[in-house]
C-alpha cells in the first residue's frame, strides 16, 4: 500500500495557495511543499489538525491509502 497525499487537490478546491497555508498554519512553504510531494517522511497530528482546520476538512481527506499495482 501507499499513501497518498491529496493536498494540492484541495487547495486547488478551496481556491487557496501554499502560502495563505503556510501563514494559516505557521508552517513553513518549504515543509507544506514536500508534503504535497510525497517527500514528507512524518507529519505531527498537530500540524495535520492544524492544516484540516484551514483547509475545513478531515485526515482522510488529506491522506488516502492506495493499493499497489
Amino acid at each position: 500500500m501507499k499513501l497518498k497525499i491529496n493536498l494540492d487537490l484541495l487547495l486547488v478546491q478551496r481556491k487557496m495557495t501554499l502560502t495563505e497555508l503556510s501563514s494559516q498554519v505557521d508552517v513553513t512553504i518549504a515543509n507544506l511543499s514536500k508534503l504535497k510531494c510525497g517527500r514528507a517522511k512524518a507529519i505531527r497530528f498537530s500540524t495535520l489538525l492544524k492544516i484540516c482546520e484551514a483547509l475545513n476538512c478531515t485526515p482522510g481527506e488529506i491522506l488516502e491509502l492506495e493499493e499497489d499495482l
